[in-house]
Parts: structure tokens; C-alpha cells; sequence
């Protein structure tokens, strides 16, 4: 029975009454840390305390505000606080709807291990950045808990983003130190999505057959490039149709004319365009069958005439 009482009075909870300040209150330097994190700071009698009591670790506490009934839970950062005082970030104290030196009841919790949470960012900003998810990991890094309802602030490249945490697993509060915790993100607050106007067709066309060229607006007024070109010799140009081409029976290439594009090029080959010239007489004459050595020979140096 002793044994049992002993227990009993060693697994007592903390709870305790603090007045709560903000970061900026505290004495000497402001601490950014604390800031971008979820976690408060706390006086060494606390600790002294804890220490006393069985408690499980991480150190997890609830904080209530007894006025509103507004409730969050955070971890501890350090034990340096003035004796009575606890500091808290700016936002945390947001959520809380406390003001400075107003009372706050702080009680140490048991939390299960988040296996999801949802977060809904609260500005439209957050879509700039190229990888939240990994962003909001390394920020996270500085939190100990998060609890449904409460809208944290995370820094990044020197800009403040607020997201609210619409939802935790397994419970509305979660501990999210050494645990694989998966992340969603809802529309930011404001987003809309750009919403398509269906074409009106009668319901005769599925817009997949449509030609781009009808879509476009008819030209008025002044059209650059809607002229005729002149050569600079004044001499017209010479244009070859398809029609004043004769095919021939084995379906050849029409012979290329400059300025007139080639219709039956395929993508993929290359074609070597050498200048034509009417031949000659003497290629007109039937090949003589090739014998080596047979042509004649030439001097490079110059002889010199012989008297």
C-alpha cells in the first residue's frame, strides 16, 4: 500500500499557473529562435520540479487560456525565464487570444506520434515557393507538437508564411519529433482556379477538329508585310507552279527554282541543290570508255621559246 501511494504521488502531472509574456519581453537579446519555433520558455523552478515527477519525454505541455478556453500545446525550449513567467512566440500567443501578464495554465501531456497533418496556407504567396513541402520540413524541425486549429508561422527567405493546421492524426494533437508524418496542402485562402469557358457549338463539335486559323480575329487597318516584292534590277520574278510542271511517269522531283518552296520535303532528309547549266557540246557527245593514263600532259615551268 505504501509502495502504491509513492507511485501515485511520483506520477503526479505539472500544472501550473505562469504569466505569459511575449519573446520581445524578454530581457536582453530577442530571440529569433523561439520565434520560428513551437516551443516556450520556462523558469528553473519548472524544471526543478519536473525533474521530481514522472514525466515522459519529450517534454510536452498544455497551455490553456482559462478566459477564452483556448488551448495549444508546445514543447520547452530553456528553463532561463524570471521565476513566474513563461515566454512564448508571437503567434503561439495569437492562437491563445492572451495578453501580456495575463495568466496562462501550463500542464504537462502524453501525446501520440503524428502519421498526418494537412496544412492550408493562409496567403497566396506560398505557391511561389518551389518546394514547400521540404521547406515546411525544415521549419518543422523547430516544433515539438502541432495541434488542429492553430495557425503557426514558419520564415523562409526572409518572409513570414502563415499556415493553419486543419488537421492532425491519429488526434487533434500529435507529437511530430522522430516520426514519418505525411503532409498535404490545401488551397491557399483567396485561390481561385482559372475556370475554362466552354465554346458554344451547338453540341455539333467535340473542339478537337476546330481550325486554329478561324479563331483568330480578322486583321484591320494596317497589315505589315501585306505587299508585293519587286527585284532591284527590275525584272520579274520567275514563279513555277506545281500545274506548269510536267510530272514525269516516275513521279520525279520538280527541278528547284529559287524562291519557290519545296512541297514535297520530308523531315529528316537533306538534299544537295547543285547549280544547273545546259550542257555542253562536248558532254552532248556519247562517253568514250575511261583507259587510264590516256589524257595529256602539262609543264609547270615555262619554256622558253627556241630560236
Amino acid at each position: 500500500m505504501f509502495g502504491f501511494n509513492m507511485f501515485h504521488e511520483i506520477s503526479r502531472p505539472f500544472n501550473m499557473t505562469y504569466k505569459c509574456y511575449s519573446v520581445s519581453m524578454l530581457p536582453g537579446n530577442e530571440r529569433q529562435d523561439v520565434e520560428r519555433g513551437g516551443k516556450i520558455i520556462m523558469p528553473p523552478s519548472a524544471l526543478e520540479q519536473l525533474t521530481r515527477l514522472n514525466i515522459e519525454y519529450p517534454m510536452i505541455f498544455k497551455l490553456t487560456n482559462k478566459k477564452t478556453k483556448r488551448v495549444t500545446h508546445c514543447g520547452v525550449l530553456e528553463f532561463v525565464a524570471d521565476e513566474g513567467r513563461v515566454y512564448l512566440p508571437h503567434w503561439m500567443m495569437t492562437n491563445l487570444v492572451v495578453e501580456e501578464g495575463a495568466l496562462l495554465q501550463i500542464e504537462s501531456v502524453s501525446l501520440p506520434v503524428a502519421t498526418f497533418s494537412k496544412f492550408q496556407p493562409l496567403s497566396e504567396d506560398f505557391l511561389d515557393i518551389t518546394n514547400p513541402k521540404a521547406v515546411l520540413e525544415n521549419c518543422l524541425r523547430n516544433f515539438s507538437c502541432l495541434t488542429t486549429g492553430d495557425v503557426i508561422a514558419i520564415k523562409y527567405n526572409s518572409k513570414v508564411y502563415e499556415l493553419c493546421v486543419l488537421e492532425t492524426k491519429p488526434g487533434n494533437a500529435v507529437i511530430i519529433i522522430e516520426c514519418d508524418m505525411n503532409v498535404e496542402f490545401a488551397p491557399p485562402v483567396g485561390y481561385k482556379e482559372e475556370e475554362r469557358i466552354p465554346h458554344d457549338d451547338g453540341g455539333n463539335s467535340t473542339g478537337m477538329d476546330e481550325d486554329p486559323s478561324n479563331m483568330m480575329p480578322e486583321p484591320s487597318g494596317f497589315i505589315a508585310f501585306s505587299g508585293e516584292g519587286n527585284r532591284l534590277d527590275g525584272k520579274k520574278k520567275k514563279l513555277i507552279s506545281e500545274s506548269d510542271s510536267e510530272p514525269s511517269a516516275s513521279q520525279s522531283r520538280q527541278p528547284y527554282v529559287r524562291g519557290i518552296p519545296d512541297y514535297d520535303y520530308v523531315i529528316g532528309t537533306l538534299r544537295f541543290i547543285r547549280n544547273s547549266r545546259p550542257p555542253s557540246a562536248k558532254e552532248e557527245t556519247p562517253s568514250e570508255p575511261f583507259t587510264a593514263f590516256k589524257g595529256e600532259g602539262f609543264t609547270l615551268r615555262n619554256t622558253k621559246p627556241k630560236n
